[in-house]
């Protein structure tokens, strides 16, 4: 099971302005990670609830050595539908991120290594690499 965008909406309300001013903050990133990952922006616009995850996804990343497998920083914070899809991305809420993006595209058999994988899933992610329809580059909180 994994959080949809109607938990969102109950949890954050439908992605608006009010929305992003209660529940949206500038995460600097610590120096440790994006000298160790330069992928990695200084600066994050993400969801107050995925701060904690994220800093420990990435300090996983740094501590297991893993930093040159960061190529890309995709994004995390989008009001948009599901690329495909009628509901909302979870990217609307910012509590997704997308890496590795042009070696992982939708649909596509993701090219991201299981040590990778873990550093997120270990922090408390889900990787869409394991979806039906497959989407390699696509990180989000496995709950809220």
């Amino acid at each position: 099971m994994f959080v949809t965008s109607n938990d969102c909406i109950k949890k954050y309300g439908l992605p608006n302005v009010a929305m992003e001013r209660s529940f949206m903050a500038l995460y600097k990133v610590p120096k440790i990670i994006t000298q160790a990952i330069p992928a990695i922006p200084s600066r994050i616009y993400c969801n107050y609830d995925m701060i904690a995850k994220l800093e420990q996804a990435l300090l996983n990343v740094v501590t297991r050595g893993l930093g040159a497998e960061i190529k890309t920083w995709d994004g995390c914070f989008n009001i948009r539908n599901m690329r495909g899809g009628t509901t909302w991305s979870l990217h609307s809420w910012g509590i997704a991120i997308d890496i590795n993006a042009a070696w992982n595209g939708l649909g596509k058999q993701p090219q991201m290594s299981k040590e990778l994988v873990a550093c997120f899933t270990d922090a408390g992610f889900h990787w869409g690499g394991v979806w039906k329809r497959k989407d390699g580059m696509h990180f989000q909180l496995a709950k809220i």
